[in-house]
């Protein structure tokens, strides 16, 4: 990928990741984050809450982005280690069921206080598995269809890694940023891995618009010298 691809593929998803969570910001966290400020007519101080919600979510992207590069390591780290890529695409399929068996038992479980609040986490788990089907799906769709799994990987597991730093904060409201930070990681995950295709392509075609270029003007100086 050329610099100027990288930078509107960053751009783009940190804007996602920034929108996604100051407008959920809104929602969730509206009785004790934005109405005071409303009610006590303060609004530069309801604007000041929303952009640093925006600032959240952004560095939500951040973290992402690296969890996406990794992963892409890895994965060919996997392929090179395992030979083939459905013997990889086996022991991708095992993770994801421990990933998903380790949030249930060793993360949900403990930290639950109350049966809504283990509901509210399977919820917020089938979220995270259906997001992660549908994009893996349309992975497959659009590039090959043996992404499919490569992509469920990606979707579930690293995004897991990625939120697990917010399962274990231990503070009152854990549930409200449980839930309000996972909203972003599935939406900047989900574009990059769409996306990544499109860019790779565009960069590919600036790469070979450069190379006319240059051939152009080595031919003009030939034919000046």
């Amino acid at each position: 990928m050329t610099i100027r691809n990288w930078f509107i593929f960053f751009f783009k998803a940190l804007v996602i990741g920034g929108l996604v969570t100051g407008v959920l910001g809104l929602i969730i966290r509206w009785q004790d984050a934005f109405a005071p400020y409303v009610a006590s007519g303060e609004y530069a101080e309801f604007a000041a809450s929303f952009l640093w919600f925006v600032f959240l979510g952004m560095t939500m992207s951040v973290l992402s982005q690296m969890g996406f590069f990794a992963y892409l390591t890895v994965h060919q780290f996997g392929v090179n280690i395992f030979k083939t890529l459905t013997l990889w695409n086996w022991v991708q399929l095992l993770i994801i069921a421990l990933v998903i068996f380790d949030l249930i038992k060793f993360r949900f479980m403990p930290i639950a206080n109350s049966q809504s609040q283990l509901w509210l986490y399977l919820g917020l788990l089938a979220i995270l598995i259906t997001t992660g089907l549908v994009v893996a799906y349309f992975k497959a769709k659009w590039t090959k269809k043996h992404a499919f799994i490569s992509a469920l990987f990606f979707m579930i597991v690293i995004t897991t890694l990625e939120w697990l730093p917010v399962l274990m904060v231990d503070e009152k409201d854990v549930d409200r940023y449980v839930t309000l930070l996972l909203f972003p990681l599935l939406a900047v995950n989900a574009y990059q891995l769409l996306k990544l295709p499109k860019y790779n392509a565009k960069s590919d075609v600036d790469r070979l618009k450069l190379e006319e270029r240059r051939k152009a003007r080595a031919q003009t100086t030939k034919v000046k010298a």
